[in-house]
């Protein structure tokens, strides 16, 4: 049996639907060095083993939990302030999940695998955002 991975949520702020960070990994300041996507926070995780075993950042949106990032790496990155901070370096595919509602939270939290929300189907993978309140409530009904 492998070893077992573990996740992490964050809530992706300033973003309403999956397609806003999409444009915002899209510019070159969301990008390190070697042109991937990668989101800098000011806390190492001390999971870094479970993560780095094929964990994946799941994003929310105005309250719900709607696409996630597998994790490549985890970057020392400098400051201007001389602050060294952990850049999260991720696959640029985003997959959309199901809808699963999350209440606010600071930081990031881990999300052990066996509770993760699954992928969406890849048919559904392109479907055009409704709200993400609307995507939660209808998940809540068994409608996905």
């Amino acid at each position: 049996m492998g070893k077992a991975h573990v996740n992490l949520v964050k809530l992706c702020v300033g973003a309403e639907r999956v397609e806003d960070l999409l444009h915002w990994q899209a510019q070159p300041r969301a990008k390190g060095p070697d042109g991937l996507p990668r989101h800098v926070t000011r806390m190492w995780p001390k999971r870094e083993a479970e993560l780095l075993n094929g964990g994946s950042l799941y994003w929310v949106f105005k309250g719900v939990l709607l696409a996630r990032q597998r994790i490549l790496r985890l970057d020392a990155v400098d400051g201007a302030d001389g602050i060294t901070r952990c850049g999260i370096v991720l696959d640029p595919d985003v997959v959309r999940t199901e809808a699963v509602p999350k209440r606010p939270f600071q930081g990031w939290r881990y999300l052990p695998s066996e509770i993760a929300p699954r992928d969406l189907s890849a048919a559904r993978q392109h479907d055009t955002d409704l709200p993400p309140r609307l995507m939660a409530a209808l998940a809540e009904i068994g409608v996905r």
